[in-house]
């Protein structure tokens, strides 16, 4: 490096883990084979020995915190976001679930990237998810918002779907970078300007949606979000089948609850009535083929997530869903 050339940006790792310490150790030593400043793992309670392997493991860029209890991975982002940017003072942050890791070279071509200009402007990027085999991860693929965006929209109202607002297969050729809405926390980078606008995700979340509802809340606020296709990372997580019915059931009530307030951030004031007005009806009428008991589980907690998202209320306890799911 030439005297007069600036440093190189200090880049670091977030990962939040609970209860998957293989999936785990595949991706700290993916992660510690990479040009990072340092790596910081939100340990959120698990019970499968991951804080003792942690114990194990000696390298000056790696950095744990233990969680007192499980907070999800809302809380689990939140935290970690704050406490890099407390120690550390990255430039950039990376993002990413215990199960998801950069492809070998994914940092380097980054790196190579901001020192290229490749993205100026951009406050934030998205990498291109696969799952192990190739095939694109649908859980990780960007979007737009059809609400900002009339001819979106319309191809949502003809039936398009999810298709309708997330980016097409091409886009993930090599070099097309193109402006979004919206990504997921699995190979997002976050530049210090970013943060700065946007904040730090929702902990009170629990799961689902913090990931939705913080990227979107950074672009409203007019920073700049790319995808960028050559930064690829993987997610070896199960195929996600859509419209299913979450198990164990607790999770129906974050994910009814959170799809709430990402219809609220994403519709805005004057569409966001005319489109409950649509959904509730279809929520309510959820679990129709499930058997009589586990149906009246399914809409009581569909039920309880919709009357705390209306009071903006987040204080009921993980504790208290997974009683209300196990029929208690």
């Amino acid at each position: 490096m030439h005297p007069t050339d600036p440093p190189a940006p200090v880049v670091a790792a977030v990962v939040v883990t609970f209860n998957r310490r293989a999936a785990l150790q595949k991706t700290l030593a993916r992660l510690l084979a990479e040009p990072l400043d340092h790596v910081l793992v939100i340990e959120n309670g698990s019970t499968d020995g991951t804080r003792a392997w942690l114990a194990t493991l000696d390298d000056p860029r790696l950095a744990v915190i233990e969680m007192d209890r499980n907070g999800g991975g809302a809380l689990g982002f939140e935290t970690g976001m704050r406490e890099a940017q407390a120690r550390f003072d990255p430039d950039w942050l990376v993002l990413m679930d215990d199960d998801a890791r950069p492809q070998p070279g994914a940092i380097a071509a980054f790196r190579a990237g901001l020192a290229s200009g490749r993205w100026p402007g951009a406050q934030a990027l998205a990498a291109a998810v696969r799952f192990p085999d190739g095939g694109i991860c649908e859980m990780n693929r960007p979007w737009v918002n059809p609400f900002a965006s009339l001819p979106v929209f319309l191809r949502v109202l003809a039936g398009g779907g999810r298709a309708a607002f997330h980016i097409p297969d091409s886009a993930y050729a090599p070099g097309a970078d193109r402006a979004l809405d919206g990504t997921s926390f699995v190979g997002f980078f976050i530049s210090r300007a970013g943060v700065a606008r946007a904040g730090y995700p929702d902990g009170r979340l629990f799961i689902y949606g913090d990931d939705v509802l913080y990227t979107l809340g950074l672009t409203q606020a007019g920073g700049r979000l790319l995808f960028a296709p050559d930064l690829a990372f993987e997610h070896e997580c199960a195929t996600q089948i859509a419209g299913a019915i979450p198990r164990p059931f607790w999770k129906i009530y974050y994910n009814t609850r959170n799809r709430w307030l990402i219809y609220r951030r994403a519709a805005g004031p004057v569409l966001f009535p005319l489109l409950m007005a649509l959904m509730l009806p279809k929520w309510l009428a959820t679990g129709g083929s499930l058997p009589e008991g586990e149906r009246q589980i399914c809409r009581k907690l569909i039920r309880l997530a919709i009357r705390d998202a209306w009071r903006g209320d987040f204080g009921r306890s993980h504790a208290e869903v997974t009683r209300i799911a196990e029929g208690g």
